[in-house]
């Protein structure tokens, strides 16, 4: 069993007494279900799981019940499987197949007597068929293959050297030559295999890349497959052009995918739902051109302008030919292989950000890979592939620029760890280490004088009470 970080997610959810059902959003073949399975028997008295393609007839549980109990009658009628109140999880896989056990939520979470865990690969591409969200209720988690720390854990690296690294991470210590170097051919390892579980296992246990590239071609015939099985008829087509253009676009020199490269004369209106499609299916992770580095990036950003990257790099480098991966695991990642690099910073920092947007920035005179929110301001971040990594006239300028909200400009680079006047340059791997704050942990949020007790529920219904007995007053 390969160890995930979503484990410690779920571990949280679990102490804090799991008051909703926790719903995690992912790509095919990403372990989700495999996580929430070990985690299940490993924590609960009794682990409960239906699985919607698999078990069809489990639809049946929900449809046409009214409340909790009679589902639950239905559940354990159907698996023969008991309930032990206050200690069973259930696990409703695949659940885009079950729209009313989406919308049945709500009632089992008020019940109480289980904790729900709901998984889907298609989820935010079937949201047609729900007829009531359970608002409140369910709390969404993306989850991403495994990255680059995920790897490491996999290929048996001591965690002491993963603490080592993190200590130089934090306090800007320059790595050890024959570890940096080590490291750097791990990260391009990773890269080169990806981030699926059961391409990385195989890795493991066979050092094959035969092997390994045999089974990210499944991975995509079956990518492919779902497109044509759940998308809409009228555009079928479209989306599997744009699937099989993301390496080409991704290897012209400025990235950002254009439309007329599909037909001539197309718009971002007319491929507008076949971009969503891909995306909400976990599949592409696209990235957004801002106005300007200013905070927050989401209102400036130009939704028609993006780069379109892959949910894995091990799957894109597959999807580019041969001989890509071989090139990459050598480190020659340099020129239009560049593009592999990128994607595998697009893959890291989706994970990081729990499905929110990707940025980056070009106005023709400055360019930066991405921008990344960093509590109230934002990260510029440059990747570089090759051997010239103090050289970046872009990021110069964009640190020139007045009034622009760039706290950090960080270049992450074959070089080891170093600080020059106010560029960090840190080495490929240290991504892992790279958190940008949320807004549930910036530190800056809410002011440390404001008074908490303001948003309170029972001063909400005082104020409430209030207004109403002014609005008599007037009458």
């Amino acid at each position: 069993m390969l160890k995930r970080k979503i484990t410690k997610t779920l571990r949280e959810w679990k102490e804090s007494g799991a008051k909703q059902a926790l719903n995690i959003i992912g790509a095919r073949q990403i372990g989700k279900s495999t996580a929430v399975r070990a985690f299940g028997k490993e924590n609960y008295a009794a682990f409960i799981e239906l699985n919607f393609i698999e078990q069809p007839d489990a639809v049946n549980v929900f449809k046409g019940r009214n409340g909790a109990e009679e589902i639950l009658e239905n559940l354990t009628a159907f698996t023969r499987q008991s309930i032990v109140p206050g200690d069973t999880l259930i696990l409703l896989d695949e659940i885009q197949e079950c729209p009313e056990a989406r919308t049945a939520i709500k009632f089992l979470v008020e019940d109480g007597r289980a904790h729900y865990i709901e998984t889907g690969s298609l989820l935010g591409v079937k949201v047609q068929d729900i007829h009531s969200y359970p608002v409140g209720f369910e709390r969404i988690v993306h989850m991403y293959p495994m990255d680059f720390e995920e790897f490491l854990w996999a290929v048996g690296m001591p965690e002491e050297t993963i603490s080592l690294l993190k200590n130089c991470y934090e306090k800007l210590i320059p790595v050890a030559e024959v570890i940096h170097q080590s490291l750097l051919r791990q990260f391009y390892l990773w890269m080169a295999v990806g981030g699926m579980p059961e391409v990385v296992s195989t890795f493991v246990q066979t050092h094959d890349m035969a092997r390994v590239a045999s089974l990210q071609s499944a991975i995509l015939r079956m990518y492919e497959l779902d497109i044509t099985k759940y998308a809409e008829r009228s555009q079928r087509v479209r989306i599997l052009d744009i699937f099989h253009a993301i390496p080409s676009q991704l290897d012209d020199k400025n990235r950002r995918f254009l439309f007329n490269s599909l037909q001539k004369g197309l718009r971002f209106r007319n491929l507008e739902n076949s971009f969503l499609w891909l995306s909400e299916a976990g599949i592409s992770l696209p990235c957004y051109n801002t106005s300007a580095p200013l905070s927050p990036l989401r209102l400036n950003e130009k939704r028609s302008l993006f780069k379109l990257y892959f949910c894995d790099t091990g799957l894109l480098c597959t999807m580019a030919g041969y001989p890509t991966a071989y090139s990459v695991m050598n480190g020659d990642i340099h020129i239009n292989l560049g593009a592999i690099l990128e994607n595998a910073f697009a893959q890291s920092l989706a994970s990081k950000l729990n499905g929110a947007d990707l940025f980056y920035f070009d106005n023709k005179k400055i360019e930066l890979d991405f921008l990344v929110q960093n509590g109230n301001k934002c990260d510029a971040l440059e990747i570089k592939s090759g051997n010239s990594w103090t050289s970046h006239t872009s990021l110069n300028n964009a640190l020139n620029t007045p009034d622009w909200d760039i706290d950090k400009a960080i270049v992450f680079c074959k070089g080891n760890v170093e600080k020059k006047n106010n560029i960090l340059y840190l080495p490929l791997y240290m991504v892992m280490f790279y958190e940008p704050a949320t807004v549930e942990n910036a530190s800056n949020t809410i002011p440390a004088d404001m008074d908490l007790d303001l948003f309170s529920p029972e001063n909400f219904k005082a104020l409430q009470a209030q207004m109403l007995s002014s609005e008599k007053d007037k009458t």
